[in-house]
């Protein structure tokens, strides 16, 4: 009987490292280091209909009256803290090149209440006002810190990128332009948000090998059992959404970089009723799901993780131009 214990026991504590071996391989990655940065980093609150949101704001020193202003929006069942960090800090080494403002917001809810029929958007049995919160987060950050309300951008991963197509497609008066990274639109029987026939200027930043947002499209879902999303179009489909609205018949002007192994398909109009509009497909050959930057590695859950380009980079050189 003891030696039918022992040997129990001896496979249990096997499982036990097997599973801890398996949890360090697919999950576990170290955080990057915290760079030296300039400005000032806050946790705030704000009150929407009756329901109390977190953000975090990230100023640097010196910054000017009508800066820009960049809203940062995580993935599902994450918060502003953690997307910070996981896109290298990115963001706030961009402000202290650029001087431009960055916000965290934090969701509340799993998912953000993206265009998507499909989700986790509710707290205490009612569906949260993403949007709501959004354009009114930004009106009180532009009030306070005296932003330039014509160069406000959203972008964010996963959940949070598609929420920035939410907000191009129902808010394009309080965004300049939105960048959403790991996203696609949902097809039309995903569909749930309000087109008013006009949209920001948009890019996107998919790879090709992503194992929960697939470029090809089809059902968002990892191994069909977690993050479900419903069926989303292509990366292609979904830039040539926002192209019609834009009325922009022409092909794109595609671009590569054998680099960094990504290729760039932009979508230009000059002659829209609100002036130049843009979209822009930037394609990651081989990357996986996340934002590709050099200061953090993804889990390998989450498909291949490549260190270039820099994404938020990128996403600024968009975001910039827009003002131009």
């Amino acid at each position: 009987m003891k030696k039918i214990l022992l040997k129990s026991s001896y496979a249990l504590l096997g499982l036990v490292a097997l599973a801890g071996g398996l949890f360090v391989w697919f999950l576990y990655t170290p955080d990057p280091e915290i760079p030296p940065l300039s400005g000032i980093f806050t946790k705030s609150t704000i009150e929407v209909d009756g329901k109390q949101y977190t953000y975090r704001t990230y100023l640097p020193k010196g910054m000017r009256k009508a800066a820009p202003l960049v809203i940062v929006m995580h993935g599902s069942g994450q918060n502003g803290s953690q997307i910070r960090l996981e896109t290298g800090y990115g963001f706030d080494r961009l402000a202290d090149q650029y001087g431009f403002g960055v916000v965290y917001p934090s969701a509340s809810s799993f998912d953000w209440n993206d265009c998507s029929k499909v989700g986790d958007f509710k707290v205490d049995g009612r569906e949260l006002d993403h949007v709501k919160l959004l354009t009114l987060l930004t009106d009180k950050l532009i009030a306070e810190n005296g932003f330039d309300p014509k160069r406000v951008f959203a972008t964010g991963v996963s959940s949070g990128g598609f929420m920035s197509l939410r907000l191009a497609v129902e808010a394009p008066t309080h965004f300049r332009a939105v960048a959403a990274v790991s996203a696609n639109l949902p097809v039309a029987d995903n569909f749930k948000c309000a087109t008013t026939g006009s949209s920001t200027s948009v890019m996107l930043m998919n790879g090709t090998e992503d194992p929960i947002v697939h470029y090809d499209g089809g059902e968002t879902s990892l191994f069909g059992l977690f993050y479900k999303g419903g069926i989303l179009k292509s990366s292609r489909e979904s830039a040539r959404f926002f192209a019609n609205l834009h009325q922009i018949g022409d092909a794109p002007l595609i671009s590569n970089d054998e680099k960094s192994n990504v290729e760039r398909a932009l979508w230009r109009s000059d002659r829209t009723s609100e002036g130049k509009k843009e979209v822009e497909l930037v394609t990651i050959a081989g990357g996986g799901h996340g934002m590709p930057q050099a200061y953090w590695k993804r889990p390998r859950l989450l498909g291949p993780s490549p260190m270039t380009p820099n994404g938020p980079a990128l996403i600024w050189d968009f975001f910039s131009r827009q003002s131009e």
